[in-house]
């Protein structure tokens, strides 16, 4: 068992959002943080675009597979960082849970893959900020 700290990431489909978010905590932390994605509801691939607008910044998650939510992982993770206002996912005492309420640029009617970069750009933020937090906690 590894002794970094992880991450969950999840939303309902798996295949969008929370997809995006690991590969960013990846590409953000290295080997430092250990980083896994599920949904609550797995859809059957990941989104396309999803793909698409990570490519443009250096992220390939062409390759990964959209899976269920494990109640194991979730006792066992540092953190479960739930992306959107869809996907519902129990506390576990002694889990760390965030709920990122991330942009949604359709409600301001932004479709496609502009809307897509937006979302991107919402959750580099974010997962910057959580990684420079695990860099900090870890150094303490």
């Amino acid at each position: 068992m590894s002794t970094n700290p992880s991450v969950l990431f999840v939303c309902v489909k798996n295949g969008g959002k929370s997809q995006m978010a690991a590969g960013l905590m990846r590409k953000a932390a290295g080997e430092a943080v250990d980083v896994y994605s599920a949904g609550t509801k797995p859809g059957a691939a990941v989104n396309g675009l999803s793909a698409d607008v990570l490519l443009e910044v250096g992220v390939d998650i062409t390759g990964e597979v959209p899976t269920l939510i494990d109640p194991q992982m979730i006792r066992d993770v540092d953190l479960v960082v739930i992306l959107g206002r869809e996907a519902q996912v129990e506390p576990v005492p002694g889990t760390r849970f965030e709920n990122w309420d991330t942009d949604e640029p359709s409600d301001r009617g932004i479709g496609g893959i502009e809307r897509m970069r937006l979302v991107r750009d919402d959750i580099v933020a974010r997962v910057n900020q959580s990684a420079l937090e695990f860099h900090t906690t870890s150094q303490s």
